[in-house]
Order: C-alpha cells, then sequence, then structure tokens
C-alpha cells in the first residue's frame, strides 16, 4: 500500500511565522542579520506551506542559520551541506530547500560537492555568505580572502589566488547566478525572489561583512565615498549603466569589457551593452562575473538565468520510466531474474 500526499490549502503566513525563538548568537553589526531579515521576509510571500521549507547548512558563522528559522532544518557538518540539502530534494521534491553556506565552507573543504551540485542542476537555492575570512574560527583566510591580506594565517599577506565565485559557478555550469549586499536589504529581498522563481540550482553570493576578523572587506564597494562608481545595479533588458551621473558604461570591445563614459569620444547609451539574464551562451555572463574594482564596477543582481531540466525531475522522470517499461516490479522479480546459488 503507498502513502497518499493529501495537498491542503496554503495559510497566509508571515515574517513572524518563519522566527525562531533562538537567541541570535552573531556579533552586534555582522551581516548575517540583514540577511536573516530579508529570508524572513521572503518565505512568506512564495506560497509556500510552512511545512515545506527545509534550510540546511554546513559549519560556519552563516551555519547557525537553521537555529534561527522557524522551519525543519539541518545544520551539518563542515563542507557537506550540499550533500545533505541534495538528499533532502531527492527524497521529497516538493520540498523549498535552502542550503545556507560560507565562503570557506563551500569553496574549500565542502568545493567538490558544491561544483558538482551546481553541474547537476538540483532544485535548490544555495545562499553564499562571502565575507572573505574564516570568522568562527577567529581569522584565518578562505578562498575568497584577497591576495595579500594579512590575517591570522598569512601573518606576511596570503600569496594564494582567490576565487571568485561567480566565475567558479558558471564555469561549474550555473545556470543561475546573482550578487547582492548585506547593506541593501531591499534589492537582497528582490534577488533572493528571484533565486526562489528558478527552477535549478541558484546561487546568490552575498557579500558580507564580518566586523570582527575583515571588517570593511567590501569597503571599496559599500562606503559612501565610492560605492556609486563601483557598483553596477543590473536589470535584463536595460544597458549597463552605472556612477554617481549615471554617465559611465560597459561597452564589448573585441573579446572583453570596457568601461566609457557616455558623451565623451562619441560614446553614447545606445553603444552600452545590454543585460540579457536569459543567454544560454555564458561567455558575456562570465565577463560581467568578473568585473571587480578598481578596474570595473561590481555586477549586483540576476547576473545569469537559464532555464535547463532539473537533476531532481529527471530522476524523478527516469524511475517512473523503469517502473512502465521495466520487466521487474519487484526485488523479488530482480532476485529470480537469474541463475542463484548458495555459498556452502
Amino acid at each position: 500500500m503507498e502513502n497518499t500526499q493529501i495537498d491542503t490549502p496554503v495559510m497566509q503566513l508571515t515574517k513572524d511565522d518563519f522566527a525562531s525563538d533562538q537567541m541570535v548568537k552573531w556579533c552586534p553589526g555582522c551581516g548575517d542579520h540583514a540577511i536573516l531579515h530579508a529570508v524572513e521576509n521572503v518565505f512568506p510571500n512564495l506560497g509556500i506551506a510552512k511545512e515545506d521549507f527545509v534550510v540546511v547548512s554546513g559549519i560556519g558563522c552563516s551555519s547557525r542559520f537553521p537555529y534561527y528559522m522557524n522551519t525543519y532544518g539541518i545544520h551539518g557538518i563542515h563542507g557537506r551541506a550540499a550533500a545533505l540539502a541534495t538528499g533532502v530534494k531527492l527524497a521529497n521534491p516538493k520540498l523549498s530547500v535552502w542550503m545556507i553556506t560560507g565562503d570557506g565552507d563551500c569553496m574549500a573543504i565542502g568545493g567538490n560537492h558544491f561544483i558538482h551540485t551546481i553541474r547537476r542542476n538540483i532544485d535548490i537555492n544555495i545562499l553564499l555568505f562571502n565575507n572573505k575570512i574564516y570568522g568562527l574560527t577567529k581569522g584565518q583566510y578562505s578562498p575568497t580572502t584577497p591576495q595579500g591580506s594579512k590575517t591570522k594565517t598569512s601573518p606576511q599577506g596570503t600569496i594564494e589566488r582567490p576565487f571568485n565565485p561567480g566565475e567558479l559557478v558558471i564555469g561549474s555550469q550555473g545556470n543561475f547566478f546573482a550578487r547582492a549586499l548585506d547593506t541593501n536589504p531591499k534589492a537582497m529581498t528582490s534577488v533572493f525572489m528571484e533565486a526562489a522563481k528558478h527552477k535549478g540550482t541558484s546561487v546568490v553570493e552575498i557579500l558580507q561583512n564580518c566586523v570582527i576578523f575583515f571588517n570593511k572587506a567590501h569597503d571599496l564597494i559599500t562606503s559612501k565615498e565610492t560605492r556609486d562608481d563601483n557598483q553596477l545595479w543590473l536589470e535584463h533588458g536595460k544597458p549597463l549603466i552605472f556612477g554617481k551621473d549615471r554617465n559611465k558604461g560597459i561597452v564589448l570591445k573585441g573579446t572583453r569589457l570596457e568601461v566609457v563614459t557616455i558623451g565623451e569620444n562619441g560614446v553614447t547609451e545606445a553603444d552600452i551593452l545590454v543585460h540579457d539574464q536569459y543567454e544560454k551562451d555564458p561567455g558575456i555572463h562570465m565577463m560581467i562575473a568578473r568585473m571587480m574594482p578598481p578596474e570595473y564596477p561590481v555586477a549586483l543582481g540576476v547576473i545569469r538565468s537559464v532555464a535547463a531540466p532539473t537533476f531532481d525531475q529527471s530522476l524523478v522522470d527516469l524511475i517512473e520510466h523503469e517502473k512502465q517499461t521495466s520487466k521487474f516490479k519487484t526485488a523479488d522479480d530482480l532476485l529470480q531474474s537469474s541463475p542463484t546459488w548458495t555459498i556452502d
């Protein structure tokens, strides 16, 4: 006898329905607080029953997240959130699965799980908190720490070249990649909504500040003095224009992007590259994801959003096909299908 799933109407939920009664133990001023509030704003608006949310994490400051959401959750082991999230989704494809991870958790010890989850395109949402440091263990350099940074484990300055998460995601055949700032909760909420709507693995990199061990790691992008010239907010179908006076733009020259000033050297708005987040060819998306100050502004918002078959749906289809076409209907059919023997 098979279990029967009973669908019930989804109740109108509010932010308070997802607020945990646990004490939030992040440091005062930590960017994680803003991310938590953004997620609490998003969940009630997805039209999903409360019992169908699962929040999964690995290890790190960010990975305390499941305690602070009033949903089902798993606080896993270091670097293995992707494996846990994959298992949860395959066990019950109806669930909305959110993986919370940091730059150390998913790009160092969990790197292999991370890239293969993206390659498979299983339908989960990954929020990658990138503070460019190991905060929980008090300040070792991580895979995204800028080269030359002096940390507890690189007192002379790290000599390693850092990962760019967007480059890694798109290079792993990722179909959805977006970037947000912990200092802009409204835009961050909008990006999370777009990620939730995407069918397949969505990855949102949040540039998040660790006030204790790498304060102002994103200062060039977020400070009042430089943010206008170093932030480029993407909109599908709109030209890549930025700057305090909205007179700077990105053009494609040959095989590379270039910053130009509208009104100088004959450049007009018509010359500026127009963003197409749905373009299947990853070439331009990869170049946009790689843009960083001081040469370029950093691209924020949805960089890539391409529809593709998901791993979980493909697996369901495969199992159903086998049920319909295989001559084996039970395990006993399989065991009795060929000669057997006994061991004395």
